[in-house]
């Protein structure tokens, strides 16, 4: 078996209203979609998230840095074509856009190999879980005139669809408005859900994130998510100490060694490795393995199509991160497949692969670029 093709394209998919989160306004997101061929007729599909902009820089680190890594190569031999990557790119950087190309060809190889053997990527990865994996419902966003009453019917209604755990953002206003809005979400879920919180790096120091979660702790969260700037891994480890609240962080960090340095300083007691940022499924599996033997749990970030493969064959991933619909997390406007809502999370795809299949039509309305 050999890979044939790799190729990559760019879609720009706008959001149905504008949303915001602590530090960004979003009105459109961007994604490469990476496609892998090989000449037993087996594809497979790989993607990463862009960003808000400049979502051709990771397509074009396909095209133009990686594919000759891959092309002409055995599939089966991941580790092999991941390190034959990451070395070519040592000029570029191994980080941002390059990293994610990396990850986005790794996943369309990984699909590409549990499609020939007739499995689904969870089977294939060893499997742990065997019918469901638990998910939280992730929202929680703001906007214009949206009221603390608006939140908690929001969150209501994710409890409504079964979740048994709630994520909603904090960092945007006030210490004070926000805890309006803790306070509604918690009295709309009860006492006995897990709220998250996540600020998106809101604070510049690990004293005001400090002095801000402090306040909030008494609605009990489950964990404070991207307190600091992911850069500030000394600053993650002050606030982790200081306060009762777990620390998670992660979905910036990219490979192995950058999760080693949150572990290592005790940075975090949730680690959350996102396969399309961190270098894909390759390093995301080395990463909870790391994170396994330090007792620590893993809850990827975004991308549940994927993840929930990932934390089916992983005993330390605790949770898989969930929209309900495209109002926030959008690419699934590209798939004409979605993972299924079951009571208390979702259920495990059961066709060959990662089970996504593109909506060619969707993939061509939102296309900036062409498959080359």
């Amino acid at each position: 078996m050999k890979v044939t093709a790799v190729e990559a394209r760019t879609c720009v998919v706008p959001l149905d209203r504008d949303i915001a989160f602590a530090t960004r306004a979003v009105r459109e997101r961007h994604y490469t979609l990476v496609r892998v061929r090989t000449d037993t007729g087996a594809e497979g599909l790989g993607f990463c998230y862009g960003g808000t902009r400049g979502g051709a820089l990771a397509t074009l680190a396909v095209r133009e840095l990686l594919r000759d890594c891959v092309v002409g190569r055995d599939p089966h031999l991941l580790e092999s074509i991941w390190e034959t990557m990451y070395r070519e790119a040592l000029l570029q950087g191994r980080r941002g856009a390059v990293i994610r190309a990396i990850g986005a060809i790794d996943q369309a190889l990984w699909d590409a190999v549990s499609r020939e053997a007739d499995l689904p990527l969870h089977r294939y990865l060893g499997g742990y879980r065997e019918e469901t994996v638990p998910a939280y419902a992730s929202g929680g966003y703001y906007a214009e005139n949206k009221t603390p009453d608006d939140l908690a019917r929001e969150v209501s209604e994710y409890i409504d669809l079964g979740f048994d755990a709630v994520k909603i953002k904090v960092g945007g206003v006030s210490t004070q408005d926000d805890a309006l809005r803790i306070a509604a979400a918690r009295e709309a879920i009860g006492p006995d859900v897990p709220l998250f919180l996540d600020a998106n790096n809101a604070w510049r120091d690990a004293s005001s994130a400090i002095q801000a979660v402090r306040e909030w702790e008494q609605w009990s969260p489950g964990w404070i998510e991207e307190p600091l700037m992911p850069d500030d891994v000394r600053g993650h480890a002050v606030v982790a100490k200081a306060l009762a609240t777990p620390v998670a962080t992660g979905e910036i960090h990219a490979t192995r060694w950058d999760f080693l340095d949150l572990i290592e300083r005790r940075a975090a007691a949730v680690l959350q490795p996102d396969a399309g940022v961190c270098g894909g499924i390759t390093e995301w599996r080395r990463i909870a393995a790391l994170a396994a033997a330090h007792d620590i749990t893993i809850a990827p970030h975004w991308l549940a199509d994927l993840h929930v493969h990932l934390v089916a064959a992983t005993p330390n991933a605790v949770w898989v991160e969930y929209f309900t619909n495209f109002s926030v997390l959008n690419i699934g406007r590209l798939f004409s497949t979605a993972p299924e809502i079951v009571p208390g999370g979702l259920a495990l795809p059961q066709s060959a692969g990662l089970g996504i299949e593109l909506d060619d039509k969707a993939v061509s309305r939102y296309a900036v670029d062409d498959w080359q």
